[in-house]
């Protein structure tokens, strides 16, 4: 019997160490692009034309921070990501944080029927809604402006159910003793349950920060006006359509690295403050029904 426990040990630690292995072999195809990223940003104009990878700076120099800064007018697009990023991912929470609390009512008329609706709108897939969209759009002239971008995505049924996943932890007996007291809903849904929620919350604010802050395809819909292009638009024109840039400066490497690493700069600085409830709420949102 011991002899079979020590080789069912053996086992299991080849397996943990190749499992080890797989995953740093994993990690490091995702790090070492992102390294060759800051690299490059950090090179000069002539060592970061030269067709190989690097994983530190070549004549270190700021100078495609400060052409990206300066005189591509990186700050136009930068501004209006925050806008719309911070202004649809704030009504996004609210609005389906709302809807899911509504959902945990257990005798809420046709509960089951929007549900089921809800489910049905994940199905399908967002290349087949994009005519419509533009359709709707243009009839509401929200064409080439930023209400479109804030509009788009507003609500998803994915962050409704997860909300209301969080919400059903929350002993429903509670409301009803804050409701003998003299509270109303929306009271106990301030004071209650966006409180006793946060990791709900942190889960699906990160999810849509980073949705909005990346959003490529609804940018290139809606918007024809240079000056209401957000981040990612402007930096694929600057990546590739280089004509539409300042002809003053020839857009190298460096530039345009240095502008991918401005783009993702917000999103690693909002992480760290979220993690904690993040992993939490991806743990605890999976495990409720």
């Amino acid at each position: 019997m011991s002899d079979r426990f020590e080789r069912l040990g053996w086992k299991n630690k080849a397996f943990d160490m190749l499992n080890a292995l797989f995953l740093l072999a994993l990690m490091l195809t995702m790090i070492i692009p992102f390294i060759n990223v800051l690299a490059l940003s950090f090179s000069s104009g002539i060592a970061s034309m030269r067709p190989e990878i690097v994983l530190w700076p070549k004549q270190f120099s700021a100078e495609g921070y400060q052409i990206v800064w300066k005189s591509l007018d990186i700050w136009r697009p930068l501004l209006n990501s925050v806008i719309v990023t911070v202004i649809g991912t704030t009504l996004h929470v609210l609005l389906s944080s709302l809807a899911g609390y509504v959902f945990i009512y257990p005798r809420l008329p046709g509960k089951k029927v929007m549900l089921t609706f809800i489910l049905i709108t994940m199905m399908v897939p967002q290349e087949a809604i994009m005519i419509p969209l533009y359709v709707v759009n243009k009839d509401l002239h929200l064409i080439n402006t930023l209400s479109s971008l804030v509009l788009s995505g507003l609500v998803s049924g994915f962050s409704i159910l997860l909300m209301r996943s969080f919400f059903l932890n929350v002993p429903y007996e509670m409301s009803e003793s804050a409701k003998i007291d003299g509270a109303g809903e929306f009271r106990i849904f301030l004071t209650m349950y966006l409180r006793l929620a946060a990791a709900g919350l942190a889960t699906v604010t990160l999810f849509e920060f980073v949705g909005r802050w990346n959003m490529f395809t609804a940018p290139v819909m809606f918007i024809n006006d240079s000056m209401k292009y957000t981040l990612q638009v402007a930096l694929k024109a600057m990546i590739i359509d280089t004509s539409s840039n300042s002809g003053t400066y020839m857009v190298t490497t460096n530039v345009r690295m240095a502008g991918i690493v401005i783009s993702i700069l917000p999103l690693i600085a909002v992480y760290p403050f979220v993690q904690k409830y993040f992993m939490k709420g991806i743990l605890l949102g999976a495990s409720k029904e």
